[in-house]
């Protein structure tokens, strides 16, 4: 951090200086603009102001090469426009002391900038020689100062070397001469940039895949800133080989921008590039913008006129507003998205979740409107099933999905997960971290409605059992009216008028002497038989045992006439409580038509009934050893004595739950739990009332 920071206050003062000595030595102190000023305004300027930010929020290496390059070419112009200037200095005897600056500059620029392109985007390459082929780019940096007493002539930069030859070295040491051809070699033609082509090459088309893709546009952009470069040096100078120069070097911090939005280049943190770039790519596009209007100006100083080039700006300045628009927008959307169509994603989804009606329709809109939003190529929607898991099928799908979901959001409601977003990958790039946000955000709204929806649908459905099982009772109660006046019309009826009519002919007997004992005790045992049938029949509506006993002493007074073994296994809570009316009616009921089905279909040979109480509930279970449900039909099932039981037990809000083993022999159970709203000690409590 100390070591950014030191580089910060040593470099930007000094590059500062010399682009401010350049301007006000080619601009003011000339008397006309010098045509030249345009590449220290529109090449330099740029990347020296980039390269200074960088170094306040990045402490890679890449930074600082940038940096350097930055501020060495700055001072190689300001070296270039003084000797411009002041050319008498060639004549003073320390001008080959002098020349070194520049010719320092030089090698410190290139030597900074294919460090800097090979290495990026942190500076450090991943393979050994690539190490050891970043050293060797600074070689001539080290050699220059030894060309003071090497070479016999002033070595110049390479566009003026011509020049430098004609200009002798007093400082040359002849016992040296035989090293000034290799000198010279390295000065002017060290293989650096090929070397600096071939680590990068092998980087982004070779290297593994995290480093082929952060390093690739900025291979493809150092190639085209070296052919650039290599026209202006083989063909003859002309304004559009300087402009595609400019615009190239220009280009260098919106490429090292992009580096950082979409690969964290520079080893900016996650958490800093919104802050930082936010920071920095409105004043940023403000210089290019202006440094583009003004460069026609600059470049055709000497070949327009005054009004000629003030019609030429303005024409640039209006044609260059909406690409200054376009820009500022691309890089609020790569920071932020595309907050307006998410925005409006938010704002339609609510009205999209409000007309959906069913479940599938809500999620289908959902998923659409994700997909949308997003920019992703598919979206799907599962919900969770039963069994606590998610579904295999989608419930919604935008898109066709392909391979696994790359980002997901829980659809959360209440502590209770109902689903899951999913979405694939995006139509171009990869995900921002206020996507992310976005899509848990949507998810948190969705829920909600997944919810409503999913709870309206279980009301509806509750509501039609409801009413077919209120059905089923109906229809229950009115067949069991039938049967007792059938009951009552084909037996006790029957049996009281063939008593009525026994009576009379006893009576006729009687009047004429006839009436013996025997007849008057036949008629005495028909009558306690038909009182003997009378209790069997209200035994069969509502035992009084049930009433004055309790739930248990009803069950087990039945036991006895239970034509298989039948066991009654209650613990001793619930032997010695009481429950409300409703509940023991309700259980007993279901005891007696559950061994009913046993009898009838089962074929078993013994039976349990277990009841016990836990947790303010009354649990009840029914066991048979017989063949299972395999002998009940599905009529029965669907309205005989099991959808009675799920009737009676669905009244008080309890749960039924039957199983069966099938052929296996073990029967079929039956499990009833019902609420118990209140009990009492048995030996407290009477016969209870609802």
């Amino acid at each position: 951090m100390l070591r950014r920071w030191g580089w910060l206050a040593a470099l930007a003062p000094l590059g500062a200086a010399s682009l401010l000595y350049v301007v006000i030595a080619r601009g003011f102190l000339a008397g006309t603009v010098d045509p030249a000023l345009g590449w220290p305004l529109l090449g330099i300027l740029p990347v020296f102001a980039f390269a200074m930010w960088l170094l306040t929020a990045s402490t890679a290496r890449s930074a600082l090469f940038l940096a350097w390059a930055a501020t060495a070419m700055a001072v190689g112009s300001a070296y270039e426009t003084f000797m411009l200037t002041n050319a008498d200095v060639i004549r003073e005897p320390w001008y080959p002391v002098f020349n070194i600056v520049g010719l320092t500059a030089s090698t410190v620029a290139s030597a900074a900038f294919v460090s800097m392109f090979a290495t990026f985007p942190t500076g450090i390459p991943e393979r050994r020689w690539q190490r050891i082929s970043v050293g060797l780019f600074w070689v001539p940096v080290v050699v220059v100062p030894f060309s003071l007493l090497v070479v016999p002539h002033v070595l110049t930069v390479q566009v003026h070397a011509e020049q430098g030859e004609d200009i002798p070295n007093p400082f040359a040491l002849p016992a040296l001469a035989w090293a000034d051809p290799i000198v010279e070699w390295i000065v002017y033609f060290w293989p650096a940039v090929f070397l600096a082509l071939a680590v990068l090459i092998s980087r982004a088309f070779f290297g593994d895949p995290e480093v082929r893709v952060r390093t690739r546009l900025m291979a493809w952009f150092a190639f085209a800133i070296v052919v650039s470069y290599s026209l202006t040096l083989f063909l003859p100078e002309n304004v559009m080989l300087n402009a595609a120069v400019l615009v190239v070097l220009t280009a260098i911090p919106l490429v090292a921008i992009h580096g950082i939005l979409r690969h964290g280049a520079f080893d900016v943190a996650a958490e800093d590039r919104a802050r930082l770039v936010t920071r920095s790519s409105t004043v940023l596009i403000t210089v290019l913008y202006g440094i583009a209007v003004v460069a026609p100006a600059v470049l055709l100083v000497d070949v327009m006129t005054p009004l000629g080039i003030a019609f030429l700006t303005a024409l640039v300045a209006v044609a260059l507003l909406p690409v200054r628009g376009w820009l500022q927008r691309w890089i609020h959307r790569v920071v932020f998205g595309d907050r307006d169509r998410q925005l409006a994603m938010l704002s339609e989804l609510g009205s999209e979740l409000e007309r959906a009606g069913e479940p599938s329709d809500l999620l289908t809109h959902l998923a659409a409107a994700v997909a949308d939003g997003l920019g992703a190529s598919w979206v799907r929607i599962r919900l969770v099933a039963s069994d606590g898991a998610l579904a295999t099928s989608p419930a919604g799908v935008a898109g066709d999905v392909v391979g696994e979901p790359v980002e997901a959001a829980d659809l959360v409601h209440a502590d209770e997960v109902l689903g899951r977003i999913e979405v694939g990958l995006r139509h171009r790039g990869e995900y921002s971290d206020a996507e992310r946000a976005l899509l848990r955000t949507v998810a948190g709204q969705a829920a909600a409605s997944v919810a409503n929806v999913r709870l309206t649908a279980r009301l509806a459905e509750q509501l039609a059992e409801l009413t077919a099982s209120r059905e089923r009772l109906v229809a229950a109660q009115d067949d069991e009216r039938r049967r007792l006046e059938r009951d009552l019309h084909d037996g006790i009826q029957q049996d009281i008028v063939a008593q009525i009519a026994g009576l009379r002919l006893a009576r006729n007997r009687l009047a004429r002497g006839q009436l013996d004992e025997a007849e008057l005790s036949e008629l005495q045992e028909q009558a306690r038989q038909t009182l003997t049938d009378l209790r069997e029949l209200a035994h069969g509506i509502h035992p009084p045992v049930l009433s004055d006993n309790g739930l248990v002493a009803a069950i087990e007074s039945g036991a006895a006439r239970f034509p298989i073994p039948l066991i009654v296994d209650a613990d001793a809570r619930v032997r010695a409580e009481r429950y409300g009316d409703d509940v023991e009616t309700t259980a007993y009921y279901v005891v007696r038509e559950a061994l009913a089905n046993t009898a009838k279909h089962a074929h078993a040979s013994t039976a349990t009934v277990a009841l016990a109480r836990t947790d303010g509930r009354l649990r009840v279970s029914i066991h048979d050893d017989g063949c299972g449900l395999g002998a009940v039909s599905p009529v029965s099932r669907a309205s005989g004595g099991l959808a009675n039981i799920r009737d009676r037990v669905a009244v008080l809000r309890g749960t039924v739950r039957i199983s069966s083993a099938g052929p296996s022999g073990s029967g079929t159970t039956v499990d009833v739990d019902l609420p118990v709203r209140g009990f009492v000690a048995a030996e407290q409590a009477g016969p209870l009332s609802p």
